[in-house]
């Protein structure tokens, strides 16, 4: 009974010393996983990317008006509708199709007689009509030059105002998608340079974040956090950035 009572307490000791190591190794595997997962994700470098590239408009909007005023609102109209018959007809003849203009309402303004001391009165002096007639188009260099041109309406007793152009680019889902692209790649190249002057190198990609896309003038590198739109300049440069972080190893 002795013998057997002294086995049972070696086999319990061995049995509590398997379960300690087993403790002590699960215990350390957990640990160096945790150290493995938190350098994973806590050991980053962190980097904003660019790319740029020069582009030219490919649409144009360009609006431009004209007024009337007369003491009587239906001679007015009358010499108003003589006006856009005149404009419809110069812009025809200079190329520009039918459906590329759009004719807006016309708008009157009450002029009324002013007193001594410059202020209205409530006698009506006349009337003020005006409109405005805008071409949207493809050809942008076509009608860039008879924005430029159209004051020869005013030789025809048209009161002709031209407004400047405004100039679009109209692929930019396909342009954002591969400027990004280039501007992720400048922040790892810039990452890997970063990395490789401390002695480590980049892993992979944690996190990436597209910033604001600004297009500018040719000759402007404007930044603002809301991101830029010029309409302004037919040559334009598009700037993309990318915001991207990197696990380090060493």
């Amino acid at each position: 009974m002795g013998s057997l009572s002294g086995l049972k307490n070696v086999q319990i000791i061995i049995l509590g010393l398997c379960i300690a190591g087993a403790t002590i190794f699960s215990t350390f595997v957990l640990s160096k996983g945790v150290i493995q997962f938190k350098r994973l994700t806590e050991e980053v470098i962190t980097v904003t990317g660019s790319a740029e590239k020069d582009i030219v408009s490919d649409y144009i909007v360009w609006k431009s008006g004209f007024t009337r005023r007369n003491p009587k609102l239906k001679e007015a109209y009358t010499q108003l509708q003589g006006d856009l018959a005149k404009v419809k007809k110069y812009l025809l003849s200079k190329g520009v199709k039918e459906d590329e203009i759009i004719v807006s309402q016309v708008e009157t303004s009450t002029l009324y007689k002013k007193n001594e001391k410059g202020n209205d009165t409530n006698e009506i002096e006349g009337y003020l009509v005006s409109q405005v007639v805008e071409v949207r188009s493809y050809d942008v260099e076509k009608v860039t030059d008879i924005s430029r041109q159209s004051t020869e309406l005013l030789d025809q007793d048209v009161q002709f105002i031209s407004g400047a152009p405004e100039y679009f680019y109209t692929k930019l889902p396909e342009l954002k998608i591969e400027m990004l692209a280039k501007a992720t790649e400048n922040a790892k190249a810039r990452a890997e340079k970063m990395a490789a002057s401390t002695g480590n190198k980049i892993g992979a990609i944690r996190s990436a974040k597209m910033g604001k896309f600004q297009i500018n003038a040719a000759n402007s590198y404007d930044v603002s956090w809301y991101g830029n739109y010029d309409t302004s300049s037919y040559d334009k440069k598009v700037i993309a950035i990318a915001h991207a972080s990197f696990a380090i190893e060493e």
